[in-house]
């Protein structure tokens, strides 16, 4: 028998299959908190109750997984392209009561400011993380959320992602800000200037911007800035799992 011939014959069928999802931590930062986007359930199992946005692979029309991602999130919040991260893959036989389960955990990172009132549907609601932990969340997505802002906080610790969120023109002050509030932890000052500097992925504007101590220089993007840019031991804190 040819392998074509096998194939024809073949029963994908034949073999139990689990079910097979996506899940995504969401995350934008408003009023200088970090916050995290979750989905009330309205239908069983965990009925009423939150969860992460997520749902099915589509067979038929996802090319691959990190199409379905992209989808999910393009209907939860409408934005196509933001930063998107494969967190870990996850599949047990207790996680969901339907049966055997793998869910693919990503986490997205967006600018809160790009969302429109409309793009979010009723069922969801932005937490802040600490009061997503206490909701009592679906499936095993306690878990999940914790292992999603661990690795956004590891991943902050030593590449640029931050900046992203950051407005077209800003202080150092508010930067370092960011990466604080982000990783809920403060950071050497003198230290997180001279690396940031020194990455050439910020250029000064020539503007200033009065502050309550002295006019602040200005800093945007330069032509060489990526998410990915790691910063050779930029953040000497440690961090501790949730």
């Amino acid at each position: 028998m040819t392998e074509s011939e096998f194939l024809k014959k073949y029963n994908p069928k034949e073999f139990d299959a689990p079910l097979c999802t996506v899940d995504m931590a969401i995350f934008a930062v408003e009023k200088e908190e970090l916050k995290v986007l979750l989905i009330k359930r309205v239908e069983h199992p965990f009925k009423n109750h939150w969860a992460l946005p997520g749902g099915f692979c589509d067979l038929k029309n996802d090319k691959d997984i990190s199409e379905t991602a992209h989808r999910k999130l393009l209907e939860k919040t409408g934005i196509t392209s933001p930063y998107l991260e494969q967190v870990e893959s996850i599949g047990n036989a207790s996680r969901d009561p339907r049966g055997w389960a793998i869910t693919l955990l990503y986490f997205a990172l967006i600018d809160f400011d790009s969302l429109q009132t409309d793009e979010v549907a009723e069922s969801t609601q932005w937490f802040t993380l600490t009061d997503a932990l206490k909701s009592d969340l679906a499936f095993d997505h306690e878990i999940l959320l914790r292992k999603a802002v661990n690795r956004l906080r590891h991943k902050t610790r030593y590449t640029a992602l931050p900046i992203s969120l950051m407005p077209s023109e800003f202080t150092l002050t508010e930067l370092q800000s960011m990466f604080e509030l982000i990783l809920a932890s403060s950071l050497p000052t003198k230290s997180f200037r001279r690396r940031v500097e020194a990455s050439g992925l910020l250029v000064e504007t020539g503007e200033m911007r009065a502050t309550a101590r002295r006019p602040a220089a200005l800093y945007a993007r330069s032509e060489f800035y990526s998410d990915d840019h790691i910063f050779p031991g930029l953040l000497d804190v440690v961090i501790q799992d949730l």
